[in-house]
């Protein structure tokens, strides 16, 4: 599949990796990427941050992968994170990718070492020029200690083979950072579910949305809306979730997001360490959360046999 412009354009669910017992859950992992794709999600990540990729092995990380693009079955783009902070590691990932069906790799900007403005450009400049593959970048300040500055905006935007740069520092300002000739070659995606709406109304094309391994229809109808022109609607849509995002960024937000999953999908909320799941006190606020979304919009959060109804 070769991503076009209207391919990369809305909610891109960013998935969390189901474990049962410590073990690498690929039937609850195919049961999550089903429910994703008929709920309308307009593509899949795995293997990022929220698929907690540093605790997987590569014989899981593998199958992970091959899964997802058999399950979407080119229904939808998988996109794979593929970004370490040494480049080569980054070449090799990419690579692996590109071999097991990936559409797009995500490449976090390398964390710890804290490069300079022109390492971070070299870096992805070598990922682009080793593979094939068509990289989305991505920018999280918060646990890179690193940030893009407007200038190094635009020459990725310039750099052949990067499609989209996704950005997770919540600053609804950074589509202005960029000429609309630039937004146009690099289209900017939202990665923090709580500010994607204001976002997307400064020049944002799409989320990487966390929310929605939870409750995908909403998240994709508010989206919908927005793009629609019914600011109303997805207002009034950002309000409805809005309980739930707090919820999910309150301790953990993997942990999180597994907990409410195991609320509404019957997953299993483990997690690996150095994560460990959510405290009695989130717990609470996640359940109230999602009794909140049980009013706006039909088949939410009814057990009938043991089994919990998705959003």
């Amino acid at each position: 599949m070769t991503l076009s412009f209207q391919r990369i354009t809305g909610v891109f669910t960013d998935l969390v990796t189901p474990f049962r017992q410590g073990e690498l859950d690929l039937i609850g992992l195919k049961t999550l990427i089903e429910w994703q794709i008929r709920s309308g999600v307009a593509g899949l990540v795995v293997c990022g941050e929220a698929g907690e990729a540093p605790v997987l092995c590569d014989t899981e990380r593998a199958a992970v992968i091959s899964t997802t693009v058999e399950v979407a079955a080119g229904k939808v783009p998988v996109l794979v994170g593929t970004g370490t902070n040494a480049t080569e590691g980054t070449i090799a990932r990419t690579r692996e990718a590109q071999a097991l069906g990936a559409d797009a790799a995500v490449v976090v900007l390398p964390y710890y070492s804290k490069p300079t403005q022109e390492g971070l450009f070299r870096h992805v400049e070598a990922v682009v020029a080793a593979v094939d593959l068509p990289l989305i970048v991505v920018n999280r300040p918060r646990h890179t200690a690193i940030d893009v500055s407007p200038a190094l905006l635009e020459r990725f935007a310039r750099l052949p083979g990067v499609i989209g740069f996704a950005d997770y520092s919540g600053d609804v300002s950074r589509p202005l950072l960029l000429r609309e000739q630039d937004r146009c070659r690099m289209p900017l995606h939202s990665g923090d579910d709580r500010t994607a709406l204001a976002l997307g109304l400064m020049g944002a094309h799409g989320t990487f949305s966390l929310a929605a391994n939870v409750a995908p229809r909403l998240v994709v109808s508010m989206d919908h809306a927005f793009r629609g022109g019914n600011l109303m609607a997805a207002r009034a849509l950002q309000q409805t979730l809005y309980p739930l995002f707090m919820a999910i960024d309150a301790e953990q937000a993997v942990a999180a997001t597994k907990q409410a999953l195991a609320f509404v999908l019957g997953l299993a909320p483990d997690v690996r360490l150095p994560l460990t799941q959510v405290e009695e006190p989130v717990v609470a606020e996640i359940r109230h959360a999602l009794s909140l979304l049980t009013g706006p919009m039909r088949g939410v959060l009814r057990e009938e046999r043991g089994m919990h109804r998705p959003i």
